[in-house]
């Protein structure tokens, strides 16, 4: 079983005179040395080394305390995720789901070799608690794929002790300092290890290029959610906060970005890209939608006094909300497992290495961009007056929740134009990003009002009072009202915003 561990760590380069005086660092009482561990690490990689460029290192370990398979994924400079699996001849499935996104069908290769003596210290406070680790490692590398170059060096590292405090590494860094000791000027061992066994220079990515073309911005934006996804993808699979609604998000702004920049980028060959990318956000979407919903009922049940609640209102939300979740996780892991998932990934790759451009892409940016996201604004303007105009009930909700579908959409095509438009581009963020809030909150009334009549029919089939069900009921419909109420003058406030474009 897999185990889960957050590294924060700092990397300095070190020669031959070793470690200061580390007692001079406040908190830190006294230095005790562990001895030399001798480390021997494989890591694997694509032929391409796509989990490299990705920051994400995959490594099979011996020696030390920690012997095993070890996968680590990048939080924030000098923070990683490290996920421990036991040590095995082959890589733990668990491990290979979550670098699938990125490996998909290559094979996982021997790349590098590192063996390294390992100089442990531990710093203590005056308790005896450890603070931080520190270890001046003697590293070998020797390339496994190629021509086989090696390298040598020597560098120190300093790891935080689990639930310590980060100021900490800060303290110490300035004591390295003033003793001459410099950082890293790579961010791992293997990062230092590709580069200097490396059998010649590495090309610059055209990706690092400024975007100058309305077909670079465009492709920049995509490509970054493109990178989300994959990126994500481990997030899910472990079930990480908020993972599942962030996959769904760049799912959506990259298949809002073929949808709005069609004179940018053709929509012959976009189009179904678009649509699996909408499949693949209905399949995120649905259990992002029990838990939005539920956390809406739990508290809306929690607002009702107490001799208003007849029967086991909040169990049967609760019972309903965990098993629809059951059956929505393991449906989940098997898109992200599906033929159909990897292939939408690698065509991904492939349209954005090779984009269909069109005519306007060679443009200078400005008002190609412009041009777009305008167009989407009048899409919004004329569905939210065409909302207003019906009557309430069913139809008008449908309306609305169109309209709010394209203030998402809008939203993100400013998104994408801001490097390009800047402030009004930016506005024009903050008004869709209102507008998409405030018809997402009658869009989640008219949802648990769904909810609320099919768990009264359960209620009502099991000899319970339907009473409570009723009463949230009305009052989600009074919220969807309120909100009808209020969205002319809304409008009014913003309808405008486009003209600044």
């Amino acid at each position: 079983m897999a185990e889960t561990k957050r590294e924060i760590e700092r990397k300095y380069e070190s020669d031959e005179s070793g470690l200061p005086d580390l007692t001079r660092v406040a908190v830190v009482a006294s230095v005790v040395d562990k001895g030399i561990a001798h480390l021997d690490a494989t890591y694997h990689d694509t032929a391409d080394e796509r989990l490299a460029a990705s920051s994400v290192t995959l490594r099979r370990r011996t020696g030390g305390s920690d012997a095993g398979w070890h996968l680590k994924f990048p939080v924030a400079p000098g923070v990683r995720d490290e996920i421990r699996a036991p040590l095995t001849d082959t890589l733990p499935d668990e491990l290979a789901a979550l670098v699938r996104s990125r490996v998909r069908d290559s094979e996982l290769l021997p790349v590098v070799r590192l063996r390294s003596d390992r100089d442990v210290r531990h710093l203590l406070d005056a308790d005896g608690r450890l603070l931080a680790e520190v270890s001046v490692d003697t590293v070998h590398a020797e390339r496994l794929t190629g021509r086989g170059g090696e390298a040598r060096w020597t560098e120190i590292e300093v790891e935080l002790a689990d639930g310590g405090d980060p100021a900490l590494l800060d303290k110490i860094d300035k004591r390295l300092r003033k003793a001459g000791v410099r950082p890293s000027t790579s961010s791992s061992k293997l990062v230092r290890a590709l580069e200097e066994t490396a059998p010649g220079k590495r090309r610059r990515s055209t990706r690092d290029r400024k975007p100058v073309t309305a077909g670079d911005h465009v492709l920049a934006y995509a490509r970054t959610q493109r990178d989300a996804i994959v990126a994500l993808d481990p997030a899910v699979r472990r079930d990480t906060e908020d993972s599942v609604h962030s996959m769904r998000v760049a799912t959506r702004r990259l298949r809002s970005t073929f949808r709005s920049f069609g004179k940018i980028l053709d929509r012959a060959v976009t189009d179904p890209v678009a649509d699996e990318l909408k499949w693949l956000a209905g399949e995120l979407g649905r259990d992002r939608d029990r838990e939005v919903l539920t956390e809406r009922l739990t508290s809306a049940v929690g607002e009702v006094p107490a001799e208003l609640v007849r029967g086991p209102v909040l169990e049967r939300v609760r019972s309903w909300s965990s098993a629809e979740h059951g059956g929505a996780r393991g449906r989940l892991l098997g898109v992200l497992d599906s033929r159909r998932y990897l292939t939408l990934l690698d065509t991904l790759d492939v349209l954005i290495a090779d984009p269909p451009l069109l005519k306007a892409a060679g443009k200078e940016a400005r008002k190609p961009v412009a041009k777009a996201v305008r167009k989407d604004f009048r899409k919004v303007s004329k569905l939210v007056e065409r909302a207003a105009e019906l009557e309430p009930g069913t139809d008008r909700d449908v309306a609305l929740h169109e309209a709010r579908k394209k203030a998402k959409r809008t939203r993100y095509a400013a998104e994408a134009a801001e490097p390009v438009l800047g402030k009004p581009a930016k506005t024009m963020v903050k008004s869709m990003k209102a507008l998409q809030n405030l018809l997402g909150e009658h869009q989640d009334s008219v949802m648990a009002r769904q909810a609320l009549r099919e768990l009264s029919a359960v209620a009502h089939a099991a000899g319970e009072s339907a009473f409570t069900y009723g009463l949230l009921h009305e009052r989600e419909e009074q919220r969807a009202v309120r909100v009808e109420a209020e969205l002319p003058g809304f409008w009014d406030g913003i309808k405008d915003v486009g003209a600044a474009l």
